[in-house]
């Protein structure tokens, strides 16, 4: 490793000002406390002159967070300088952050400057700034869309005024990688030049989605701040995601010649504060910290992750605070099935394991990804029965609106299929009616419950039923995603008992 980047945490600035966004100062406090957990170098928290609000946060954040350098936004106006250098009074480390617009149709159209007034703008407002912190960044607005010229330009105005940091942002997620590095390496060497102390920083925004990328490539082209925020919130689409650098540094040290002070064990945390507090939800196929990105459906890929994490994971979700997750859905084989069982505490003999994988495949089909709740469903409803019991094979309906619904039931035994038909004043009635005649027995329906294991417009039902023969009560239960045909397996595993009771082994006779 040769030299430290500095991660410049911008998440109560430029991330706040994401359409929605409207943290209090205490929601403020808790996230520079989460960060300074997270130990990021810098974290710019807020704006002070932009609101009361602003200046209250800043000036707390300053006194009771400690560890990373507590930084204020200001544009090259005295006052904005004033009140920044005022909130940030009582931080042990402080950093005035100046910036004015430098392209041609900033100046033109919002600042109404010509380009010598901007420089005089920069160069006085530094030298104000400097009577407060010796700490000062400055960044040109809009910096890839200025003349690189002029931009040079007022970027040695800013050093010989006293900055210590240069940003150059990508305001508007302009820049592509190659033409962001060749624009980097010219800042490197004709602003900073043999001077150690300038750091240059970049600031890059999403709206190409190349934020990470284009902060990334400046690594190569000698930045060592990278400026942005968690979960990548901010304005438009957002910003560079403070977490997805420091893994993609830390994961790919051999390319990346720079090490990083930040705890990433305190990343996913983090985002989930950041996300609870902002009202902000984090895509599920987000990188580093999204729902998703530790999980794993395909059954080639859990197949190898059970065997070797490494295979299908570059990062260790441990190192991030998550962990890594098996999805059991459609797409998943008898490895991960077999996992979950044994993590659940099941141990099935090979017929059981079948029938219950089997089950599993077939209400994942329809369902997409099987919970806990609905795994421990399929074993209790599955595992144990007799190959030559009673099985439903399907169950449809005829019948119009103005007539009873007519339920046809098909069953399956030693691989033979049967089918009756019950009519009833509802499906769930017309279904027991017709199991009824498959079994050859008249039975009364004692009790009925119906539980959601899941939630949502395709969640998994569990069904209970009692039914009762002559003195004698049976129950069963049943699984699916829709109710009658749960209501259906309930039954069928209620009158398997009833066989087995009446002649002392399953016959199924009719």
């Amino acid at each position: 490793m040769s030299d430290q980047l500095i991660i410049f945490d911008t998440t109560l600035r430029d991330g706040e000002q994401a359409p929605g966004i409207a943290l209090s100062p205490d929601d403020k406090v808790a996230i520079a406390t989460q960060l300074a957990k997270l130990k990021v170098d810098v974290i710019e928290a807020g704006f002070a002159a932009a609101s009361l609000g602003d200046y209250e946060a800043i000036s707390r954040i300053a006194e009771e967070v400690q560890g990373p350098t507590i930084a204020s936004l200001a544009r090259t106006e005295p006052n904005d300088i004033d009140r920044a250098a005022d909130a940030l009074a009582k931080a042990v480390k402080k950093r005035i952050h100046v910036f004015i617009s430098t392209s041609t149709i900033h100046m033109e159209r919002m600042l109404r400057m010509t380009p010598d007034q901007v420089l005089q703008s920069i160069t006085e407002s530094i030298h104000r700034a400097r009577r407060y912190t010796e700490d000062i960044e400055f960044s040109p607005q809009d910096a890839t869309r200025t003349d690189p010229s002029f931009l040079i330009a007022t970027c040695r105005a800013a050093v010989e005024a006293g900055a210590t940091t240069i940003n150059i942002p990508d305001t508007v997620g302009y820049a592509v990688p190659s033409d962001f590095v060749a624009l980097m390496k010219r800042v490197y060497n004709e602003v900073r030049g043999g001077n150690d102390d300038i750091i240059i920083s970049t600031h890059c925004h999403n709206d190409l989605g190349l934020a990470v990328a284009n902060s990334l490539s400046a690594i190569e082209a000698g930045a060592r701040q990278i400026e942005g925020a968690i979960n990548g919130i901010g304005e438009r689409a957002g910003n560079t995601s403070t977490e997805e650098i420091i893994m993609a540094v830390r994961t790919r040290q051999d390319y990346f010649d720079v090490e990083i002070e930040a705890d990433t064990t305190q990343i996913f945390e983090t985002s989930r504060l950041v996300s609870k507090l902002t009202g902000y939800p984090i895509q599920f196929n987000k990188a580093v910290v999204g729902r998703n990105a530790f999980a794993h459906e395909s059954g080639i890929h859990q197949h190898g992750v059970l065997r070797d994490r490494e295979t299908y994971e570059i990062m260790d979700p441990e190192l991030i605070g998550h962990q890594s997750m098996i999805v059991l859905g459609k797409h998943s084989g008898r490895a991960a099935f077999s996992d979950a069982m044994t993590k659940l505490g099941y141990t099935l003999e090979d017929d059981d394991f079948a029938r219950a994988f089997n089950r599993f495949k077939e209400l994942a089909d329809r369902k997409g990804e099987i919970s806990e709740e609905g795994l421990r469903a399929i074993i209790s409803e599955e595992a144990g029965t007799a190959e030559e019991q009673i099985r439903l094979a399907s169950i449809h309906f005829e019948g119009g609106s103005n007539k009873d619904p007519e339920a046809v039931v098909v069953v399956e035994q030693g691989g033979k299929r049967r089918e009756a038909t019950g009519t009833g004043d509802g499906m769930v009635n017309a279904t027991f009616n017709a199991i009824q005649d498959v079994f050859n027995v008249a039975a009364a329906l004692v009790d009925y419950r119906v539980s959601p294991l899941t939630s949502g417009a395709d969640a998994m039902a569990e069904v209970n039923v009692i039914i009762q023969i002559g003195a004698s009560v049976y129950s069963g239960r049943g699984v699916s995603t829709d109710v009658v045909e749960g209501s259906a397996r309930a039954f069928v595993a209620a009158f398997n008992k009833t066989l087995i009771d009446r002649d002392g082994v399953v016959t199924g006779d009719s």
